[in-house]
């Protein structure tokens, strides 16, 4: 996920990073290394391309340099989108080691999925974040995988 812009609000003692969708994701300066004070201020605040444009680097009055990325202000936001993605990308891992091991052909798994060949080879693609969970469960369960989802408190997590 890229970062768009990046603000510093003083008044919340947060860093805001902006994502291309327009989505603001705050993050305290309490979880900022080095940690910003009042008196020693965040003089400048930039998207910083040589980390691709997915961090924010930052310049303390005192010279000192830190950088948030924008993986630490979605897990520090505990962004459901990202649990969401992380979980089925943890299934296509798992369904994709799997298929390798069966021996079936993709064919063979696309026809008892009664799906397309195409279709298959887009569920396994992990870089795909736009598909069903219930059709990652199939794909397991065709190779011979029981999967159980446990919920829990996070408390107790």
């Amino acid at each position: 996920m890229k970062i768009r812009a990046a603000i510093v609000n003083n008044r919340k003692a947060q860093i805001e990073l902006v994502v291309r969708s327009g989505r603001i994701y705050p993050v305290p300066f309490a979880k900022l290394v080095p940690r910003p004070s009042s008196k020693d201020r965040i003089e400048q605040a930039y998207v910083d391309e040589e980390l691709g444009n997915e961090a924010v680097t930052y310049i303390l009055a005192s010279g000192a340099e830190g950088t948030v990325h924008i993986d630490h202000a979605l897990e520090y936001n505990q962004d459901p989108g990202m649990l969401a993605e992380l979980l089925a990308h943890k299934l296509t891992v798992e369904a994709g080691r799997r298929a390798e091991r069966s021996g079936l052909s993709r064919r063979e798994l696309a026809r008892r999925l009664h799906t397309s060949v195409p279709q298959l080879y887009r569920l396994l693609d992990p870089t795909n974040t736009r598909k069903s969970l219930s059709q990652l469960i199939a794909l397991l369960h065709l190779l011979d995988c029981a999967v159980d989802l446990v919920v829990k408190s996070r408390k107790t997590a």
